[in-house]
């Protein structure tokens, strides 16, 4: 096998296991702790905003390619094995159904929120440094 098809297999699983977490999230059988992760895990990778904008040359896609993996295979390893099965069951009807993939407003706003607190102690930062230098 190639490593262009490993990639696109890879790539395929990763969007079939964050929809398997948006299952887990909604089912009743899910530990607490399981959906609190994967609350945070499937309000960020449903997000359309990225913590790390993909315009940041190597930056950009570190989230992309090893935060998000790790934290759905993190979530998925706390997911009861049973729920887990109907909800990967769920997951690929839906793709092969083509449905549109969810989206996260939660997670839109959390990332947002995040952006404007950094944004917000970096301008309190500087206007405390340009303060001291005159």
């Amino acid at each position: 096998m190639q490593v262009g098809e490993r990639m696109r297999q890879w790539a395929r699983k990763l969007k079939r296991d964050g929809l398997t977490l948006w299952f887990a999230l909604k089912d009743r059988r899910t530990p607490w702790y399981a959906k609190a992760l994967a609350a945070f895990v499937v309000a960020y990778a449903l997000s359309p905003i990225d913590l790390i904008p993909d315009f940041i040359p190597v930056l950009g896609y570190l989230d992309d390619v090893i935060l998000l993996p790790v934290l759905i295979w993190l979530t998925l390893k706390l997911v009861p094995v049973g729920v887990l099965d109907d909800c990967r069951l769920h997951a690929d009807a839906w793709l092969k159904a083509g449905q549109a993939r969810p989206r996260s407003t939660a997670g839109a706003i959390a990332i947002s929120l995040i952006w404007i607190a950094a944004l917000v102690a970096i301008a309190v930062a500087m206007r405390g440094y340009l303060l001291r230098a005159w």
